[in-house]
């Protein structure tokens, strides 16, 4: 009671504005306080011009350049010195004839109301704590956020960001057991540490930025041909798979890691180990090279890919994370202040991992779930109810009696919303979801869901802060995202390692130097997984990946093309035609509209099939066609259902000519189209079995009767369109097509024998 009054009697001596900051923020303004000891001498520093990689937003200071948080702090404290100094004998004044002085036995009304609100923060916190302790995560966090969300940031920016009320409950410290720290000791011949621990020169970092390339080859048992590419001559080359061994796995995972296929097993039959084609991606991942994997099948290598890179991510956090946990232990213990650990970047998100769908991200994240599950005990995953909610696939939601091929039902299953992003953190016992990206070791997003928080250059809600010291990317089903906007992906590309311009609570003396360097982008490994290989794919190594250990691309090229395929008798004319550069569009539509489109203007060359891959080059021809008054139906992935049944109906009876016909509507739709007799390729599908359905969208009409009519079928190609070209024709016949001088060449098919 002694102490309460005491309390009491020591705010009446404070003046109006220190009680209204004292009830607001729980403690005195710094400024106020009573020192003792003799002040030190002030040194005044000059902060150096921070770098900045954005447009400077409407907040600016008088010189144009955005505020630290150091600066604002600074700001405060000056601010609340001068506004003391100058109202400080009318609060005295206005304080006397509002508070009086009481005795012992009477009570402050500020100071109960501060004493209370302060037991009622301790009540809550405490609160809080048995929360984690009694309820299940789920419970907890919603009762917490009941109306928290994971979408706009406009909304609900603060939020999805950071979370101060709860900070301590995603706090690093409660990573990881005490138990597994000490029995996790960091193996000296671990490439994870030797990585980290690489100390690059200035000399070194202009090479890799000047793009000096060694470059080798290899053939793997299941990875195939291998080109490998190092910038700096004292990182040697990747060699046998013997010269790359799976990586030491973290304790929390060796239970598990082998037991990644047993979910996906045949009944009766379960995987009990990891596959061939697993053990040689996670010796490549573990070398922490860049990794470019072009035979993703959706339908065969899918799940051994997830799996794999899933048990890559998992153990480069868990290791992470114990090393932090390591040293402050250390740092507790030790007495020398000058011993010094880096072991953090500037920010606490280490994984990008990019998906195109929901679906790929519940199952990333149900991967996660199994590798850190404990054996005979159930994971808590927080928000997990809500994380199926929003991520899980409604029933009734798909037609039940959709007849798609086997890989659109693989790329197209389960909820394939593009627009998310989410927020993981791996916690003590149990995984986060739903958590601060501040607070997150790994980040799973859609480059769309991304791309409305990065915002561009101007916007006033804009954060990419985040991005600052991601150590490894994962760029999965890659080919889809040339189906969706390209453009998203490389705009996040483009934000990844950009030095942050806020602190964010970084304890600076625990970054490691190439961070504070900006060199953050050469210790960056990018794992990209695609089913096919396209020069956009390849691009996103050669001018957004820096790895100073180098790169492995798999060239593995089919020898057999998909045009074997072809069940409808049918001639295929491939003409090639010149072109200066990959992005050269203009040489392909003059060749269509001087060489290709007369031969087809005559009535009889009626029902002609115009398959364009690019939705740019469809415009083009789009309005060439509406130009020069030429009877068409169009169809791409713009249309309405209404507008495709009548092009559709038009097309098939024949009061159009032609039909327009986009890759990305065949990619989201599978429509069969009937009453084609002259199909033209205005371009290569970027799919090799693209072509195969195209061509045997003739059978059906063969099967209605129409076997009598001459079917024809007419491919453009440049001798840029190799990969393309080698998918569809095989790779010993497109050698011979590009090396011929002559530039039309025939294939039939439907007999047995090919010509």
């Amino acid at each position: 009671m002694g102490k309460r009054r005491r309390g009491k009697q020591e705010l009446t001596n404070l003046t109006k504005k220190q009680k209204k900051h004292l009830k607001e923020f729980g403690e005195q303004h710094p400024f106020h306080d009573n020192v003792v000891d003799r002040p030190e001498k002030t040194e005044i520093l000059r902060l150096p011009n921070r770098p900045q990689h954005r447009e400077p937003d409407s907040e600016e200071d008088s010189d144009g350049e955005q505020q630290s948080a150091y600066q604002k702090l600074l700001s405060t404290m000056i601010q609340g010195g001068d506004d003391n100094s100058d109202d400080e004998e009318s609060e005295d004044e206005d304080d006397g004839e509002e508070v009086e002085d009481k005795d012992d036995g009477e009570e402050v009304e500020v100071g109960e109301s501060g004493e209370e609100e302060e037991e009622e923060e301790e009540e809550e916190k405490v609160d809080g704590d048995d929360a984690e302790e009694g309820e299940t995560p789920d419970d907890s966090q919603d009762r917490e956020h009941p109306e928290k969300t994971n979408g706009d940031i406009e909304e609900n920016k603060e939020g999805e960001f950071t979370d101060e009320k709860n900070e301590a409950a995603f706090c690093l410290e409660t990573n990881l057991p005490a138990e597994e720290e000490e029995n996790m000791g960091e193996q000296e011949q671990d490439m994870f540490v030797k990585h980290q621990e690489i100390e690059l020169s200035e000399e070194e970092v202009g090479r890799i930025s000047q793009g000096s390339k060694i470059k080798t080859q290899v053939k793997w048992p299941k990875l195939g041909v291998l080109q490998c590419v190092c910038p700096l001559e004292r990182f040697k080359a990747v060699g046998q798979p013997s010269s790359a061994p799976v990586p030491p796995i973290h304790k929390t995972l060796e239970a598990n890691w082998r037991l990644l296929n047993q979910p996906f097993g045949p009944e009766g039959g379960a995987v009990t180990d990891v596959t061939e084609l697993q053990k040689e991606l996670l010796g490549l991942m573990g070398t922490y090279r860049d990794v470019y994997f072009t035979n993703r099948s959706p339908l065969r290598e899918a799940k051994e890919v997830r799996s794999a890179y899933c048990l890559h991510v998992l153990n480069h956090v868990l290791k992470a994370n114990t090393r932090v946990l390591r040293n402050n232990a250390k740092l507790k213990e030790t007495k020398d202040v000058n011993e010094d650990f880096r072991d953090q970047g500037l920010t606490r998100p280490k994984v990008l991992i990019l998906v195109p769908f929901r679906d790929g991200a519940l199952r990333v994240v149900q991967t996660f779930i199994r590798l850190l599950e404990p054996k005979g005990k159930k994971m808590d995953a927080s928000n997990k109810k809500r994380f199926k909610e929003e991520f899980g696939e409604e029933s009734g939601e798909r037609p039940p009696n959709l007849h798609r091929p086997e890989d659109y039902h693989a790329i197209f299953s389960g909820n394939v919303d593009d627009h998310f992003r989410i927020g993981v953190s791996i916690m003590k016992r149990s995984m986060r979801l739903y958590s601060p990206f501040y607070s997150s070791d790994i980040i799973i997003a859609s480059p769309l869901g991304l791309r409305t928080v990065l915002g561009v250059d101007g916007d006033k809600n804009r954060d990419f802060d985040f991005l600052s010291s991601i150590e490894l990317l994962i760029v999965d089903q890659a080919d889809v995202f040339l189906m969706q906007n390209w453009e998203h992906l490389l705009h996040v590309l483009k934000h990844l390692n950009l030095q942050p311009l806020d602190s964010h609570g970084v304890d600076f003396s625990r970054v490691r130097m190439w961070n504070l360097n900006n060199w953050s982008a050469h210790y960056r490994q990018t794992l990209v997984f695609s089913a096919i290989q396209e020069p956009q794919i390849t691009n996103i190594l050669t001018k957004h990946c820096h790895n100073y250990r180098g790169q492995v691309c798999s060239k593995t090229i089919p020898k057999v093309g998909s045009i074997c395929q072809v069940l409808v008798q049918l001639p295929h004319v491939f003409q090639m035609f010149h072109s200066d550069s990959f992005m050269d569009q203009d040489a392909r539509f003059q060749f269509f509209v001087d060489k290709i489109l007369p031969q087809y203007r005559d009535s009889v060359m009626s029902h002609t099939f115009i398959y364009v891959p690019s939705y740019f080059d469809f415009v083009r021809l789009r309005n060439y066609l509406k130009k020069e008054d030429v009877s068409f139906a169009s169809v791409s992935e713009y249309s309405q259902r209404s507008e495709v049944s009548r092009a559709r109906h038009y097309f098939q009876t024949g009061e159009k000519q032609f039909m327009l016909f986009s890759e990305r509507f065949h990619f989201y739709k599978r429509y069969t189209i009937k009453g084609i007799q002259n199909l033209i390729f205005y371009g290569l599908p970027a799919y090799p079995h693209f072509y195969t359905e195209v061509c045997n969208m003739l059978q059906a009409d063969v099967r209605e009767g129409g076997g009598s009519v001459s079917f024809t079928c007419t491919a453009l190609y440049s001798r840029y369109d190799t990969h393309r070209l080698a998918a569809i024709a095989g790779a010993d016949r497109a050698a011979q097509m590009l090396q011929s001088k002559k530039p039309v060449h025939l294939f039939i098919t439907g007999e047995e024998k090919n010509t």
